[in-house]
């Protein structure tokens, strides 16, 4: 795991890259370097975590075998060692050393940029430049694990795995682009390709950009498509058993390559099945004990360090855990604006972080379990959302509106004080909030709408940014996927968007962050292609998700060990934001302050705070998405 930058600049040929590598220092803390070729005004810089060939022969920027090409590359190619063998067959190579940017670049150099990206397993951000043709490449892995952020700045084009380093060159203009800052209030993200910056852009997963230097044109063209994966198999008429032996085989092979390391080893365990059969399987392989490492916490309603350590002592792993409090939060949250160095809110940032922390003093590599729920149903609004469409479309549209515009003409306060007049068994907290919402649903006039309701933090954004009109497209369509399932459209967009900007997003900034170099098993894109192989009804059996993969983890844990309700890494933030962190939050969003800013509308967010302090509704999803934009604002201008 690494960090790489390059400039282009059409005018001077003069670049310092020690400023940006500098800001990205914690990618790779063992080792930096720099190439220039000052005839074309190009300047590449590499910053080095050695995982695989800790010697010198490792090091980068590094020229192909025949000096056609060189390379800056962040990520592993985990069938590496294949790869030299076949490219050993037909041609012969005096190889320096054993590292998989070697082997990268002597196979396309053999095979071109296209066939090699067909031919590699791994996760991947790469900027190669082509010296004969005067071409420079970026290119992204299939499924978006490692970042890459590009652009035009007056007249540099620069790149880099993070925005911190772009900030440090003098062309940078930093203007903030108010679209992004509305959707990151949507979805808790700035999704790609769109960045906090105007002018700067995410690489898409599975593309390949080319700028022509002679020219300054970029090329766009996508190698890998997680819709295409998704749509385009033949699903084979196997049984259930032969679905759970090949899966079983497809994540030991992805597992077994992923613990290819020359440094420590081991993985994040939160004791739920996605992690546990990570782990479960990575002890299967190995002839000592794994390194495990989970975080937990004293409320018991988010605790899952003791689950997690039941599941360590069946498996004898040599397991570490870490408590994590109110005041540990407080001393992480001064840290979040640098580590995701454009706006992010979701809340499991900070025990990822915690926990990442806590590996790193025992291991170099560490393997995580994300990527479960996105291939095999985990999610419980999948099911959820699948049956309200049902229920739904029995209701024309027209009707619909009818009853939604009816139900939000009584406010949420006034549905309150109902559900408080009326004596129930049972108590609904924040109804109003809730019938509001439902109201929006019953208006939704697609399964597409439908999901974008349910996804979305703030159902209206553009009551919250000032300077934005229109909020802008998220391609989130059904076009051309007639033949998924409402559950597998779902799952579909979760891949394309919320894995990708989210979930991969949090845990490599928070890994990176202290030179931790993270690994995902379930993305190898092989278990990927054959999950999609799946019927679903060995996803969701009798209202059981991730069945099939239940049934792999049966194989290694006794079922009692994992049925149980599914926590993560969350944390107890209403609680905090009413206590420990309450301070600072105020700090950040008090009303004279939201008015000089200028970015948000100060009345919405106050009324907000204001209901959430009280304890008549729990906003602490919405505030914290604000308190994370306002810490990188303050961090940033």
């Amino acid at each position: 795991m690494c960090g790489i930058v390059g400039v282009y600049n059409k005018l001077k040929s003069e670049e310092d890259l020690t400023p940006l590598l500098a800001e990205i220092n914690h990618r790779g803390p063992d080792d930096s370097g720099v190439w220039n070729d000052d005839l074309v005004n190009l300047h590449l810089g590499h910053a080095r975590l050695a995982i695989v060939d800790l010697s010198s022969a490792g090091h980068q920027p590094m020229y192909s075998r025949l000096k056609r090409y060189v390379m800056v590359f962040n990520g592993e190619i985990y069938n590496h060692k294949t790869l030299r063998a076949e490219i050993n067959k037909e041609i012969l190579i005096d190889w320096q050393g054993h590292s998989d940017t070697e082997t990268l670049l002597a196979a396309i150099e053999l095979w071109g940029i296209e066939e090699t990206l067909q031919k590699v397993t791994g996760m991947f951000a790469i900027a190669l430049w082509d010296i004969e043709k005067k071409l420079l490449h970026l290119v992204r892995d299939r499924l978006g694990e490692k970042p890459l952020y590009f652009g035009w700045q007056k007249d540099s084009f620069l790149f880099s795995s993070e925005l911190k380093a772009l900030k440090k060159h003098p062309s940078f203009q930093g203007n903030i682009n108010r679209k992004a800052i509305a959707l990151y209030f949507k979805y808790n993200y700035v999704p790609t390709p769109y960045s906090i910056y105007e002018g700067i852009h995410k690489l898409k997963p599975g593309y390949i950009v080319t700028l022509d230097i002679r020219t300054c044109k970029l090329v766009e063209k996508q190698y890998w498509s997680l819709k295409h994966t998704a749509t385009n198999f033949n699903r084979s008429q196997l049984s259930s058993t032969d679905y759970i032996s090949e899966l079983n085989s497809l994540l030991t092979h992805s597992i077994e390559q992923q613990m290819m390391a020359d440094v420590p080893l081991g993985a994040f365990l939160s004791g739920g099945i996605d992690s546990t059969t990570v782990v479960s399987i990575m002890q299967y392989l190995s002839n000592r004990p794994i390194k495990t490492f989970t975080m937990g916490f004293d409320d018991k309603d988010f605790n899952e360090a003791e689950h997690a350590k039941a599941v360590a002592n069946h498996l004898k792993t040599e397991h570490y855990e870490f408590y994590v409090k109110g005041k540990d939060a407080l001393g992480v949250i001064p840290r979040l604006p640098e580590i995701y160095d454009e706006p992010f809110a979701d809340s499991s940032q900070i025990p990822t972080y915690l926990v990442s922390k806590l590996a790193k003093e025992h291991v170099t590599v560490s393997l995580s379990g994300d990527a479960g729920d996105e291939l095999f149903s985990g999610y419980n609004r999948y099911t959820i959302t699948h049956d309200l469409w049902g229920k739904l479309n029995k209701l024309p549209r027209g009707m619909r509106n009818i009853i939604g515009s009816g139900l939000t003409k009584v406010s949420p306060d006034s549905w309150d004080n109902i559900a408080n007049l009326i004596k129930l068994d049972r108590k609904f907290p924040n109804l109003g909030h809730k019938v509001h919402k439902g109201a929006r649903v019953l208006g939704a006039g697609s399964f597409s709408d439908l999901y974008l309701n349910i996804v979305s933090n703030w159902e209206e954004p553009l009551l919250l940014v000032k300077g934005v009109d229109v909020l802008p497209d998220l391609n989130i369509s059904e076009s051309n996927i007639d033949s998924l399932t409402d559950i597998e459209k779902m799952m579909l967009w979760d891949g394309e968007s919320y894995l990708v900007d989210d979930i991969l997003v949090k845990l490599d900034r928070a890994t990176m962050a202290v030179s931790l170099e993270s690994r995902v098993p379930f993305l190898n894109h092989n278990v990927v292609e054959f999950a999609w192989k799946i019927p679903q009804k060995y996803k969701i059996n009798e209202g059981q998700s991730k069945w099939i993969l239940r049934q792999v983890l049966y194989k290694y844990v006794p079922k009692e060990l994992i049925e149980r309700p599914k926590k993560g890494f969350s944390l107890p933030l209403a609680k905090w934001l009413r206590n420990e962190l309450k301070d600072w939050a105020y700090s950040l969003i008090e009303p004279r302050k939201l008015l000089a800013q200028g970015f948000l509308h100060e009345p919405v967010i106050t009324n907000k705070w204001l209901e959430h302090q009280t304890g008549k509704r729990d906003w602490s999803i919405q505030l914290w998405s604000v308190l994370m934009f306002q810490a990188w604002l303050e961090d940033n201008l």
